[in-house]
């Protein structure tokens, strides 16, 4: 066991050491530790950073993870605005540009390719990351700081400990991240992100941090907005020295003389631009020279300093062969278009989902017609329009039996989509078994779509509850399975029998009730019990719930074959209670105002730990306030504490009054 000084030595070297793997890893592209070896570290860390909370910074890299508060996205005011570019779309455009500015200078300028995600400013005092924010409209952002933390290729410490530094960039989602989020949208049958820029200004504005976290952002810093202790002379200056810094600055960025030079970049920029692990919509040419760029200005809406080129969208005719029809887990049909293999934004694509009849109709899409396809956000194929039909073609409608079981599909309501009712259809069986086991859900490992399928063909499976009454010498002479292999699956069926109630709810598939809703539903109902007795009045209560997800929840237990479904569970043992969240009464009855910057600890992450130990939090100071935490720059709210005579607390004081 560590005493203080020990702990504070070893995480110390801890910090220093994760952060240069991190370091190697994200910005580098080339580690040195493996994965095992850096989460055995971080657990390390982890431990020591649970045993002494006074030991825990702002730079520490067990921050990254996300914490369990809710985001506020309180205001915040951009000292230096974060403008937009005036958008050019022809060379003409550019050239135009360079003319304007040669009237008044003889311009250098720095080209850059133009990310397409979700602008936001980094602030650093002291050489310690302290708030990021959005946008927002240029003059007023969002803070995102707990969420920003979670992004691995954001330096959380400087190397370099400047008084002050914000630097603007881009948050993105790279394109492998987007295509694994939409598999498990359209899994869950929830309505899919359409591109990476939406997915990436989702997931930064997520209320949970931990759900940033899974969606694994990324970051190009493209800017200095301010900064002390430094000065530059251009822009090319600055990027180095933020690279320097353990910032990823914008790729393939080139200084050049004439304006020629840059439309020569522009070009280069353009021909890699599906060999990119992310997207780029446009290249930016900038004047390099910051004076210059003081003299040069703004209008109301943009810098006259700088301009977007945008690169058209890739579009691409094909002929439309079929149209297939899958059934998702939860029955949905979805309509798929096949057609002639095109090559479409640096790969060969030739299917694209149609969505629904709605789409079909209002696109007036028919089997033989030539189509125009092209990749929304250049990643997922998508129909744009029928150029022309062939000969003697008709609407197309989507079968009224569903092709997996033959039975009639229904239209609910004013939804579009069509869905198969029939809780045996094999389709939705199969889609269904494999989300149970996935890994977000019961996390099955070794249970892959292939044996699914298998156990199903061989009459073993047909429902998720008969997983757990699998036989291991029926198992084991299945085709490629082996006595080893049946073993390690009836092992991993046992595992996940442990799994808390959220992970199960979850797994069964219940249409509109997501990994979010699971989790906020069992912590409210932490039993099978109480969830099946819950009312519709109860459920929609519960903050973050709504009444579609109430409703969906309530149809689900009043189904008979649901009941049994849940009763087999029973049987074989699964757990059926939510562990709860752990709190503390140190500050029972007691209201803290959070007021000021604090040395370790931001406002929310303040006020989450008065909470875990029993205590309200106000916004403002009264005679009903018990204390007030204040940290720098408290201002008003400090002021009154101490005419009222209230209790003020620094930071080091909360964690004495915890550990007494």
């Amino acid at each position: 066991m560590l005493d203080l000084k020990e702990a504070r030595e070893r995480a110390e070297i801890l910090r220093e050491l994760l952060e240069t793997y991190n370091y190697q890893y994200y910005i580098l592209d080339s580690p040195t530790v493996s994965d095992a070896e850096f989460d055995l570290l971080l657990r390390e860390l982890e431990e020591i950073e649970n045993q002494f909370p006074e030991l825990v910074t702002n730079d520490s890299p067990t921050r990254r993870v996300g914490g369990s508060v809710d985001n506020t996205f309180e205001e915040v005011p951009h000292l230096v605005q974060m403008g937009s570019l005036q958008d050019v779309f022809s060379l003409d455009g550019v050239r135009e540009f360079d003319k304007r500015i040669r009237e008044e200078i003889q311009a250098e300028y720095v080209v850059e390719a133009k990310i397409d995600g979700l602008s936001v400013s980094l602030e650093y005092r002291d050489g310690l990351l302290v708030r990021g924010s959005t946008r927002g409209n240029g003059f007023v952002g969002e803070d995102v700081t707990q969420n920003i933390r979670t992004i691995q290729s954001i330096p959380l410490k400087l190397k370099t400990k400047l008084p002050f530094l914000e630097v603007r960039g881009e948050v993105y989602m790279p394109r492998s991240s987007f295509e694994s989020l939409v598999e498990r949208q359209i899994e869950n049958d929830e309505t899919p992100f359409k591109n990476p820029r939406n997915a990436a200004a989702g997931s930064l504005r997520q209320k949970n941090p931990k759900i940033t976290a899974s969606r694994k952002l990324e970051i190009f810093i493209f800017n200095v907005q301010q900064i002390e202790g430094k000065a530059f002379v251009n822009h090319d200056e600055s990027l180095r020295f933020l690279a320097e810094e353990g910032f990823p600055v914008s790729p393939e960025y080139r200084t050049c003389t004439t304006i020629q030079e840059a439309i020569q970049a522009i070009a280069q920029i353009g021909e890699k631009r599906y060999d990119f692990p992310f997207d780029i919509d446009g290249a930016v040419v900038k004047v390099n020279h910051l004076a210059d760029r003081e003299l040069l200005g703004a209008t109301s809406k943009y810098p006259k300093w700088a301009v977007a080129f945008k690169y058209p969208p890739e579009e691409k005719e094909a002929t439309l062969l079929s149209i297939e029809i899958n059934v998702g887990r939860t029955g949905t049909l979805t309509p798929t278009a096949v057609f002639t293999p095109i090559q479409l934004a640096g790969t060969t694509v030739s299917r694209a989902v149609l969505h629904n009849q709605d789409f079909i109709d209002e696109k007036d899409i028919r089997i033989g017609d030539q189509i125009i396809v092209r990749k929304a956000g250049d990643i997922i194929p998508e129909v744009l329009r029928s150029v022309s039909h062939q000969e003697g073609s008709q609407p197309y409608r989507i079968p009224e039996e569903c092709p997996s079981c033959g039975e009639k599909v229904v239209k609910e309501g004013d939804q579009a989509a069509y869905r198969c009712v029939n809780p045996r259809c094999p389709s939705a069986i199969f889609r269904n078994i494999v989300h149970f086991a996935s890994r977000n859900a019961m996390d099955i490992d070794g249970l892959g779509p292939a044996l699914i399928q298998a156990l199903i063909d061989s009459g073993q499976i047909g429902n998720t509850a008969d997983l757990y009454f699998l036989n291991g010498e029926t198992l084991s002479s299945m085709e490629r399975m082996g006595k080893r292999s049946a073993e390690n699956l009836l092992h991993a069926l046992e595992l996940s029998k442990k799994q808390p109630l959220s992970r199960l709810i979850f797994g069964l598939g219940i249409r509109n009730i997501g990994q979010r809703a699971s989790e906020l539903v069992c912590q409210a109902f932490p039993s099978i019990e109480l969830l099946q007795q819950a009312s519709l009045e109860e459920l929609t209560a519960i903050d973050g719930f709504g009444e579609i997800m109430a409703t969906s929840l309530s149809e689900f237990f009043a189904k008979s074959e649901n009941q049994k479904l849940i009763q087999r569970f029973q049987e074989a043992g699964l757990n059926f209670t939510e562990p709860q969240k752990q709190t503390e009464d140190t500050f029972a009855g007691m209201t803290f105002v959070v007021t000021g910057t604090l040395p370790t600890l931001s406002r929310k992450e303040a006020e989450e730990l008065i909470q875990q130990h029993g205590g309200k939090v106000s916004s403002s100071v009264s005679k009903k306030t018990s204390m007030v935490l204040a940290g720098e720059n408290a201002g008003s709210k400090l002021s009154k504490a101490q005419e009222l005579g209230i209790r003020v607390l620094s930071e080091k004081e909360l964690y004495e009054l915890l550990n007494h």
